[in-house]
Protein backbone atom coordinates (compact mmCIF):
# COMPACT_ATOMS: atom_id res chain seq x y z
CA UNK A 1 0.00 0.00 0.00
CA UNK A 2 1.23 3.37 -0.75
CA UNK A 3 0.37 6.53 0.97
CA UNK A 4 -2.46 6.97 -1.26
CA UNK A 5 -3.97 4.00 0.02
CA UNK A 6 -3.48 4.97 3.11
CA UNK A 7 -4.87 7.97 3.39
CA UNK A 8 -8.03 6.13 1.99
CA UNK A 9 -7.92 3.73 4.87
CA UNK A 10 -7.67 6.67 7.43
CA UNK A 11 -10.62 8.64 5.68
CA UNK A 12 -13.20 5.53 5.41
CA UNK A 13 -12.31 3.97 8.60
CA UNK A 14 -10.87 6.12 10.39
CA UNK A 15 -14.13 6.90 12.67
CA UNK A 16 -13.39 3.55 13.80
CA UNK A 17 -10.25 4.23 16.22
CA UNK A 18 -12.16 7.39 16.64
CA UNK A 19 -15.11 5.90 17.99
CA UNK A 20 -12.74 3.12 20.11
CA UNK A 21 -10.14 5.89 21.48
CA UNK A 22 -13.95 7.82 23.04
CA UNK A 23 -15.77 4.39 24.22
CA UNK A 24 -12.59 3.21 25.81
CA UNK A 25 -11.41 6.80 27.68
CA UNK A 26 -15.14 6.93 28.71
CA UNK A 27 -15.02 3.54 30.17
CA UNK A 28 -12.00 4.16 32.20
CA UNK A 29 -13.48 7.28 33.67
CA UNK A 30 -16.44 5.55 34.63
CA UNK A 31 -14.19 2.81 36.20
CA UNK A 32 -12.36 5.61 37.94
CA UNK A 33 -15.36 6.59 39.79
CA UNK A 34 -16.59 3.67 40.81
CA UNK A 35 -12.79 2.85 42.40
CA UNK A 36 -12.45 2.93 46.07
CA UNK A 37 -9.81 5.76 46.37
CA UNK A 38 -6.83 5.40 48.06
CA UNK A 39 -5.19 8.23 49.54
CA UNK A 40 -1.33 8.33 51.14
CA UNK A 41 -0.29 10.00 54.14
CA UNK A 42 3.32 11.52 54.19
CA UNK A 43 5.37 12.25 57.34
CA UNK A 44 9.23 13.23 57.14
CA UNK A 45 11.07 12.93 60.19
CA UNK A 46 14.32 14.58 60.34
CA UNK A 47 17.34 12.28 62.32
CA UNK A 48 19.61 15.23 64.15
CA UNK A 49 22.87 14.58 65.73
CA UNK A 50 23.66 16.84 68.95
CA UNK A 51 26.12 18.45 67.41
CA UNK A 52 27.27 19.00 63.76
CA UNK A 53 30.64 17.02 63.25
CA UNK A 54 31.39 14.43 60.97
CA UNK A 55 31.85 11.87 62.92
CA UNK A 56 28.44 11.57 64.52
CA UNK A 57 26.48 13.09 61.25
CA UNK A 58 27.88 9.44 60.01
CA UNK A 59 26.83 7.92 62.93
CA UNK A 60 23.28 9.18 63.13
CA UNK A 61 23.22 7.95 58.97
CA UNK A 62 24.54 4.19 60.08
CA UNK A 63 21.30 3.85 62.56
CA UNK A 64 18.66 5.19 60.21
CA UNK A 65 18.13 1.41 58.81
CA UNK A 66 18.05 0.05 62.58
CA UNK A 67 15.34 2.90 63.05
CA UNK A 68 13.34 1.29 60.36
CA UNK A 69 13.99 -1.82 61.11
CA UNK A 70 12.34 -1.02 64.65
CA UNK A 71 9.25 0.50 62.91
CA UNK A 72 8.32 -2.76 60.83
CA UNK A 73 7.28 -4.68 63.74
CA UNK A 74 3.85 -6.27 64.60
CA UNK A 75 4.83 -4.58 68.25
CA UNK A 76 5.02 -0.95 67.00
CA UNK A 77 1.64 -1.31 64.64
CA UNK A 78 -0.01 -2.97 67.58
CA UNK A 79 0.42 -0.37 69.96
CA UNK A 80 -0.28 2.57 67.26
CA UNK A 81 -4.08 0.32 67.06
CA UNK A 82 -4.14 0.47 70.45
CA UNK A 83 -3.69 4.07 70.99
CA UNK A 84 -5.99 5.00 68.08
CA UNK A 85 -8.41 2.27 68.71
CA UNK A 86 -8.35 1.36 64.72
CA UNK A 87 -10.34 -1.47 63.92
CA UNK A 88 -7.51 -3.57 61.53
CA UNK A 89 -4.62 -5.81 62.61
CA UNK A 90 -0.70 -5.37 62.79
CA UNK A 91 -0.29 -7.48 59.65
CA UNK A 92 -2.80 -5.20 57.68
CA UNK A 93 -1.71 -2.12 59.15
CA UNK A 94 2.20 -2.66 58.14
CA UNK A 95 1.16 -3.71 54.84
CA UNK A 96 -0.24 -0.79 54.02
CA UNK A 97 2.91 1.30 55.59
CA UNK A 98 5.70 2.18 53.72
CA UNK A 99 8.98 3.04 55.54
CA UNK A 100 12.31 4.42 53.49
CA UNK A 101 15.11 6.57 54.41
CA UNK A 102 17.22 9.38 52.71
CA UNK A 103 20.72 9.46 54.02
CA UNK A 104 21.71 13.01 52.29
CA UNK A 105 18.74 14.85 54.43
CA UNK A 106 19.44 12.62 57.39
CA UNK A 107 15.76 11.51 57.24
CA UNK A 108 12.76 9.02 57.07
CA UNK A 109 9.74 9.06 55.34
CA UNK A 110 6.74 7.37 56.40
CA UNK A 111 3.58 6.61 53.76
CA UNK A 112 0.66 5.27 54.94
CA UNK A 113 -2.27 4.49 52.29
CA UNK A 114 -5.97 3.71 53.11
CA UNK A 115 -8.94 4.09 51.59
CA UNK A 116 -11.19 7.05 52.00
CA UNK A 117 -14.21 8.57 50.92
CA UNK A 118 -12.53 12.22 49.97
CA UNK A 119 -9.50 13.61 51.47
CA UNK A 120 -10.98 15.34 53.89
CA UNK A 121 -12.27 12.53 55.52
CA UNK A 122 -8.65 10.97 54.72
CA UNK A 123 -7.00 13.55 56.79
CA UNK A 124 -9.06 12.96 59.60
CA UNK A 125 -8.17 9.09 59.63
CA UNK A 126 -4.85 8.15 58.10
CA UNK A 127 -2.61 11.23 59.67
CA UNK A 128 -3.43 10.59 62.74
CA UNK A 129 -1.81 7.33 61.90
CA UNK A 130 1.17 8.41 60.40
CA UNK A 131 2.04 10.70 63.39
CA UNK A 132 1.89 8.13 65.68
CA UNK A 133 4.35 6.09 63.81
CA UNK A 134 6.43 9.15 63.64
CA UNK A 135 5.47 9.35 67.58
CA UNK A 136 6.92 5.83 67.75
CA UNK A 137 9.96 6.80 66.46
CA UNK A 138 10.27 9.63 68.38
CA UNK A 139 9.74 7.56 71.87
CA UNK A 140 12.26 4.97 70.72
CA UNK A 141 15.12 7.36 70.15
CA UNK A 142 14.13 9.63 73.40
CA UNK A 143 14.71 6.23 75.91
CA UNK A 144 18.25 5.44 73.70
CA UNK A 145 19.64 9.41 74.25
CA UNK A 146 18.86 8.53 78.01
CA UNK A 147 22.02 6.18 77.79
CA UNK A 148 24.15 8.02 75.75
CA UNK A 149 25.99 11.56 76.75
CA UNK A 150 24.27 15.02 76.17
CA UNK A 151 26.92 15.21 73.39
CA UNK A 152 26.16 11.99 71.71
CA UNK A 153 22.98 11.88 71.33
CA UNK A 154 20.74 11.81 68.46
CA UNK A 155 17.36 13.20 68.04
CA UNK A 156 14.24 12.21 65.66
CA UNK A 157 11.87 14.91 65.05
CA UNK A 158 8.73 15.39 63.22
CA UNK A 159 9.70 18.26 60.18
CA UNK A 160 6.06 19.35 59.19
CA UNK A 161 2.14 17.98 59.53
CA UNK A 162 1.34 14.99 57.51
CA UNK A 163 0.77 15.53 54.19
CA UNK A 164 -2.43 14.04 52.08
CA UNK A 165 -2.58 13.22 48.45
CA UNK A 166 -4.46 10.98 46.24
CA UNK A 167 -2.46 8.14 45.41
CA UNK A 168 -4.87 6.18 43.21
CA UNK A 169 -7.39 5.98 40.92
CA UNK A 170 -5.84 8.69 38.64
CA UNK A 171 -8.38 9.38 36.50
CA UNK A 172 -6.64 11.74 33.88
CA UNK A 173 -3.71 9.03 33.60
CA UNK A 174 -7.16 6.61 32.98
CA UNK A 175 -8.67 8.28 30.68
CA UNK A 176 -5.75 9.20 28.82
CA UNK A 177 -4.18 5.03 28.97
CA UNK A 178 -8.13 4.04 27.75
CA UNK A 179 -7.99 6.65 24.69
CA UNK A 180 -4.89 5.53 23.16
CA UNK A 181 -5.64 1.71 23.77
CA UNK A 182 -9.18 2.59 22.39
CA UNK A 183 -6.99 4.17 19.30
CA UNK A 184 -4.79 1.08 18.86
CA UNK A 185 -7.47 -1.24 19.13
CA UNK A 186 -8.97 0.42 16.52
CA UNK A 187 -6.31 0.79 14.24
CA UNK A 188 -6.17 -3.57 14.62
CA UNK A 189 -9.21 -3.87 13.79
CA UNK A 190 -9.19 -1.56 10.29
CA UNK A 191 -6.00 -3.15 9.73
CA UNK A 192 -8.29 -6.54 10.28
CA UNK A 193 -11.13 -5.08 7.77
CA UNK A 194 -8.59 -4.11 5.19
CA UNK A 195 -7.02 -7.58 5.21
CA UNK A 196 -10.54 -9.61 5.02
CA UNK A 197 -11.44 -7.38 1.84
CA UNK A 198 -8.43 -7.49 0.03
CA UNK A 199 -9.38 -10.00 -2.24
CA UNK A 200 -12.11 -8.42 -3.57
CA UNK A 201 -11.67 -6.23 -6.30
CA UNK A 202 -13.46 -2.53 -5.81
CA UNK A 203 -11.68 -0.23 -8.04
CA UNK A 204 -10.47 0.06 -11.54
CA UNK A 205 -6.72 -0.10 -9.80
CA UNK A 206 -7.37 -3.22 -7.67
CA UNK A 207 -6.88 -5.28 -11.33
CA UNK A 208 -4.30 -2.86 -13.01
CA UNK A 209 -1.87 -4.19 -9.73
CA UNK A 210 -2.50 -7.13 -10.25
CA UNK A 211 -1.41 -7.03 -14.09
CA UNK A 212 -4.85 -7.35 -15.95
CA UNK A 213 -6.18 -5.10 -18.61
CA UNK A 214 -9.06 -3.30 -18.17
CA UNK A 215 -11.19 -3.18 -21.01
CA UNK A 216 -14.48 -1.47 -20.04
CA UNK A 217 -16.03 0.63 -17.16
CA UNK A 218 -19.96 -0.04 -16.24
CA UNK A 219 -20.54 3.19 -15.01
CA UNK A 220 -23.10 3.81 -12.08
Amino acid sequence: MNLFEYGRVLVQRGWIMILLAVLCAVGAFAFSRTVQPVYRSTQLLLITPSRSDWGLTQAAAQLLNSRVAYLQSDIVAARIIDTLNLDMNPAFLRSRTTISTQRDTLSIQIDVDLEANSGEEASRFINPITTEWGNALIAYQDELNQEARQEDRIRAQIQDAPRISLLRPNTTINILIGAIAGFFLGAVVVFVLEFLESAVVRRREDLEQNAFAVLAVVPE
